[in-house]
């Protein structure tokens, strides 16, 4: 392999000979398509990161409920609520000028994580958003994924980072607060203070 003057790779030959072949697994376990498996790991899902993108850029958010809040309608078809939020909306203001979505789901525990890459409708049918409703709340809207391509992912990443390592725990009190980043971004111009002591009962209130 030849190695660029300033060492940064930008040709795919290049890019392959640093990391060589692919295993048969990594060919063998992307499919088209919800192998009942692969069902399996969604529904036992409570957490998903969405990435997508849009003219201002790319986004990737959370999303979370109890396990199996993301619904396999069918082995093409996946139905995920859109519950309230802040409403920047920064992931649905991509998918209507740009479909394109990608799934990253965890599961508490596992080491493997699933990946799902297609594309996604923003819905308001009123039988999706019944379906999908939370303590007597339905969403928002409902996407509706098409999709494309799925595979796992190995638990190197997971294993490395010790994720789920009740050990690794982070003190929440070591970390600046939500209220604390708002004031020092605005130079003190939020209150910060009245910020986090209000959030916690508004999160309780509006978390459907």
């Amino acid at each position: 392999m030849t190695v660029p003057a300033d060492h940064f790779i930008s040709g795919l030959a290049n890019l392959e000979a640093l990391f060589g072949d692919l295993s048969p697994a990594a060919i063998h376990k992307e499919v088209g398509f919800v192998h009942a498996h692969y069902r399996a790991l969604i529904e036992a899902s409570p957490f998903a990161i969405l990435a997508t993108s849009g003219p201002g850029g790319l986004d990737a958010s959370p999303r979370g409920d109890p396990a199996g809040f993301v619904v396999v309608e069918d082995e093409r078809t996946l139905l995920m609520p859109e519950r309230r939020g802040n409403n920047r909306i920064d992931s649905l203001r991509n998918i209507v000028v740009d479909p394109r979505v990608a799934l990253l789901f965890l599961i508490p525990g596992v080491g493997e994580t699933l990946r799902v890459n297609g594309s996604a409708r923003i819905s308001v049918a009123p039988s999706l958003l019944d379906r999908l409703a939370m303590d007597g709340k339905p969403p928002k809207c409902v996407l509706v994924v098409t999709v494309e391509r799925v595979y796992f992912q190995c638990a190197r990443a997971i294993q490395r980072s010790k994720l789920w390592d009740p050990r690794t725990a982070v003190d929440r009190g070591s970390l600046p607060t939500a209220g604390q980043i708002l004031s020092a971004l605005t130079a003190g111009g939020f209150d910060g203070a009245t910020y986090d002591r209000e959030l916690p009962a508004r999160q309780k209130d509006t978390l459907y």
